[in-house]
């Protein structure tokens, strides 16, 4: 208990100096590519993460997907976004964090309760 408040109090931002000074750098990288931190999830890792991006709409997959090329592209090119385009993005702003917790808790719940997953998930 004392550990995971620790842990807590180490992490956090408002606490912290050293990971407020994290925090800026990665959303100082994530704003020069026009990326979302949730952009990082990667739906080959987890079948939750891949559970979620199926259940969220499609316009939001899709401008996660067009953002994703666009910093591939600017990386292949050796480019960051235009300065005032950099200032209109927002890194921390989630779309997949509240999904993916959902489908955890549904995972956690089935497991709790001893029933079979609704389907068999698997990686391609």
């Amino acid at each position: 208990m004392a550990s995971s408040k620790l842990v807590k109090a180490i992490l956090d931002p408002k606490k912290n100096w050293f990971a407020a000074l994290h925090k800026k750098t990665v959303s100082n990288r994530l704003r020069k590519y026009g990326l979302r931190y949730d952009d990082l999830y990667d739906p080959m890792e987890s079948l939750d993460i891949k559970e979620a991006l199926d259940r969220l709409p499609r316009e939001i997959v899709d401008a996660r997907n067009q953002r994703i090329l666009r910093a591939m592209d600017l990386s292949m090119k050796h480019e960051y976004l235009p300065e005032d385009l950099q200032a209109q993005q927002t890194p921390f702003r989630s779309y997949l964090t509240d999904m993916l917790n959902l489908v955890e808790r549904e995972k956690a719940e089935r497991e709790a309760l001893g029933a079979l997953p609704l389907k068999q998930r698997t990686l391609p």
